[in-house]
């Protein structure tokens, strides 16, 4: 296997409750390297990479998030890489 990328977009009741932060230390406990960013329709928009596995468990917390958030949807589109160093909130 190799990195791989994704962009995810998810909707629901996602900002203003740490989704980004949580996202964050959620990313790096997995090694996902990438990053977060709220989009101006409410939803959250994140780019990640790493081995299948831990993209895997990464996307699998997105369909939860932090405990105050409501996901409604979570859609996750294969991507070319982009060779992130880390993973950051992007304002």
């Amino acid at each position: 296997m190799g990195i791989e990328h994704l962009n995810i977009r998810i909707t629901g009741k996602v900002q203003g409750v740490y989704y980004r932060a949580s996202a964050r230390q959620k990313a790096e406990a997995l090694g996902v390297k990438g990053f977060v960013r709220n989009q101006p329709d409410g939803s959250v928009y994140i780019e990640a990479e790493a081995e299948p596995e831990a993209l895997a468990q990464f996307v699998a917390w997105c369909h939860a998030g932090p405990d105050r958030a409501q996901v409604l949807k979570v859609e996750a589109t294969p991507a070319p890489l982009q060779n992130f160093v880390g993973f950051e909130v992007r304002r």
